[in-house]
């Protein structure tokens, strides 16, 4: 047999067709590598612009939350009116009534009424001598004279009190004795009506103290150093100590309070002055906490009354059916969510069409004890819309919208303790109105250095406002209490005396 045989044609071809098998299939077998990269690759590209997305659908809820907050304002949060930017949009403009400004055409006057003739200091008669006409002698007495006074203020001068102990000796056995100073008479250098006047300065007109001592230097003719105006409103504060305790305690057993806070730094603490106010007597205490803890330190751990207040977490430990929620703080929740745009929009002015419905039907009944008797049956379709719409709303897209929804449900019994109860209003405003006096205050002297400048700003706000409330002279009232207490006796109430 020969070494090497010649391949016939059709051996030739089927080789040829192996090769190309082989080389087919060692390509194939790299593109199916290749694919099968590319398909890691698209894998990998897919997860990539999901976890892309997300963080996009998370950053554009960021910006619409961080936008929403650069536009809270007054109307739509529970920022104060001051802190309104120069940016925020106007107010309404009022629509012209076409009058002109000032006292209308028939008007009545309402001039300075004349003091009895008991009340005048000095009497000047103007007679005339002789007759506008002939000359002659005009005597008589006018039955009715025309009349004019002038009120004018008098320079006043302090009175100044020196008293004299005198150590005499005895002229049978030599023994010297010394007399003993008067027990009404004031351990220190100034008299009762002194530290009044600077608690009126300082507590109801809100001067600083440097003002206080410029005010009695100016108008009583009285030098006062920064440093006495300090130690005087220590002696304010003293006088009052024991008539805001029994006030606190009569707060604590009303049956409606509404309470509020504000911020009240104490040199370098941060604390809050809480607020409780009943339709006569109104307390502050400053804190250092906005907890419940403090809560329940204002109006007592076992308080069995209704509170208005906002929704703050610190008066959750109430039942809800000790609760009035503030619906001005809530109108104000459905403007952020008007504000904040989206599908939050359409939740929020719904909301507001039907709190201001909600608020001509309190305006209509609030004063008039017969129209009361049918509140409860006309606010109740109100009623009804408004669970609709924070039900259709807890399943909003928008987290805001849903988020306010689902709180406000969880509080609904609250939102309406007003409707059935004599005496509840559905704001907060007779508390934050005489807050405001407080806030004011913290902003021109940047709150306290010592507790005891604390507590005089607590029991000063808490007399003040209790005496205005109840009509009665702030001056008069102090000066009693610090006499009272320079004398070692018990200091006037603040309780009223009617109601």
């Amino acid at each position: 047999m020969p070494l090497f045989r010649r391949l016939t044609r059709s051996e030739v071809l089927a080789e040829t067709r192996t090769e190309e098998l082989v080389r087919l299939w060692s390509d194939n077998a790299a593109l199916g590598a290749e694919v099968a990269t590319l398909q890691a690759e698209v894998a990998a590209l897919r997860d990539e612009n999901a976890t892309l997305r997300a963080a996009l659908v998370s950053l554009q809820a960021q910006v619409t939350e961080l936008t929403a907050r650069l536009g809270q304002n007054s109307a739509n949060s529970s920022k104060p009116p001051a802190s309104d930017p120069p940016h925020r949009p106007p107010r309404p403009a009022r629509t012209p009534s076409g009058r002109a400004p000032g006292g209308q055409v028939g008007h009545p006057g309402h001039g300075r009424a004349l003091r009895p003739p008991e009340q005048v200091d000095r009497l000047v008669e103007v007679r005339p001598a002789a007759c506008g006409h002939c000359g002659a002698l005009l005597l008589g007495e006018d039955a009715q004279p025309t009349r004019h006074q002038v009120t004018d203020l008098p320079v006043v001068r302090p009175e100044v009190v020196e008293y004299r102990c005198h150590t005499l000796s005895c002229l049978a056995c030599g023994h010297p004795t010394t007399g003993a100073w008067p027990a009404d008479m004031p351990a220190g250098a100034f008299g009762p009506r002194v530290p009044a006047t600077v608690g009126y300065l300082t507590g109801r007109l809100g001067l600083s103290q440097r003002e206080a001592a410029e005010a009695l230097e100016t108008l009583y003719h009285t030098p006062v150093s920064v440093g006495s105006i300090a130690a005087l409103e220590q002696t304010v504060s003293a006088a009052l100590a024991e008539p805001v305790a029994e006030a606190q305690r009569y707060v604590q057993e009303q049956a409606v309070v509404n309470a509020d806070e504000t911020s009240w730094r104490q040199g370098r603490q941060r604390g809050w002055l809480w607020i409780a106010a009943t339709v006569w007597v109104t307390v502050f205490l400053r804190l250092a906490t906005r907890g419940s803890k403090g809560a329940k330190q204002l109006l007592g751990e076992h308080y069995a009354g209704i509170v208005g207040s906002d929704r703050w977490a610190g008066y959750s430990w109430l039942a809800l059916a000790h609760r009035q929620i503030c619906w001005a703080h809530l109108r104000r929740d459905f403007q952020a969510l008007v504000d904040y745009g989206g599908s939050a929009t359409p939740v929020g002015r719904v909301a507001l069409v039907l709190t201001a419905r909600l608020f001509h039907a309190w305006h209509q009944v609030r004063d008039d004890p017969v129209a009361w008797a049918g509140f409860a049956a006309q606010v109740h379709p109100l009623q009804e819309e408004f669970r609709a719409l924070f039900e259709a709303g807890a399943q909003n897209p928008s987290p805001k919208a849903a988020g306010v929804c689902r709180a406000l449900l969880k509080l609904w019994p609250a939102l309406w303790t007003f409707v059935t109860v004599p005496g509840v209003e559905p704001t907060n405003n007779n508390a934050e109105r005489p807050l405001r006096r407080a806030v004011l205050w913290r902003r021109r002297s940047f709150g306290t250095q010592s507790a005891a400048g604390s507590q005089f700003v607590a029991r000063v706000l808490t007399a003040v406002t209790t005496l205005r409330q109840q009509e009665r002279d702030v001056l008069a009232y102090l000066t009693a209490a610090c006499a009272a207490t320079i004398a070692g006796q018990q200091p006037p109430s603040l309780l009223p005396t009617h109601g």
